[in-house]
């Protein structure tokens, strides 16, 4: 991955993601936006369910919602080590959750957070940031749900950053950078319910 350290705001986070761009940190509080060599998107139409996923899904094992503790979402996904979500960047997603535009899914247990995602969503594509689980399949539970919302919003892409073993699994395909900015340009100023355009930030 190709990356350059800049200030962060939310205009910058707009900016970064219409370049195709995300941002992490380093635990001496700097950041820096990174460009990936391979880009992992999910299908819009679902992820992949295994048959023991889909057995705690219609039993409702977790309860869902959205955008209910974003921050504590954010803290969740935080690392014991080599932790890449540090205080600006929350702060800033903070910001960015107040304005409308980044969004969680939690799944909770018994009234406890155990699983969750969190995101932005520009025009129709949701980028998945981070994801956490603390119970069996929780996390897979929060993003199969997250999938679902955006596309009945009327979202056409899920974006995931990089590809992993993990979201392979999950029905995850990978594509160049030229690839993901073909599909992700169109989609840039085509509100949803859930998004800014891009536009807003100019």
């Amino acid at each position: 991955m190709n990356r350059a350290s800049v200030p962060i705001d939310p205009e910058v986070v707009a900016m970064a993601a219409y370049h195709g761009a995300f941002v992490m940190g380093d635990e001496d509080g700097s950041v820096q936006f990174y460009l990936s060599h391979e880009r992992g998107i999910l299908p819009i139409e679902g992820i992949r369910v295994s048959r023991s996923l889909r057995r705690r899904i219609r039993r409702g094992e977790y309860e869902v919602t959205f955008d209910r503790a974003f921050e504590d979402v954010m803290r969740a996904c935080r690392r014991p080590s080599d932790n890449w979500i540090n205080e600006p960047i929350i702060s800033v997603y903070r910001q960015i959750h107040q304005q409308g535009w980044a969004h969680s899914c939690e799944a909770w247990l018994d009234g406890q957070l155990v699983g969750g995602l969190y995101g932005i969503a520009i025009g129709q594509c949701f980028f998945a940031e981070s994801m956490f689980h603390r119970r069996t399949d929780a996390g897979k539970v929060a993003l199969w749900a997250m999938v679902e919302r955006c596309r009945a919003l009327g979202f056409r892409m899920v974006d995931t950053q990089t590809t992993t073993e993990h979201l392979a699994t999950l029905g995850q395909v990978g594509l160049s950078h030229h690839e993901f900015m073909g599909r992700l340009t169109p989609l840039l100023n085509q509100p949803t319910a859930w998004s800014r355009t891009f536009f807003e930030t100019r």
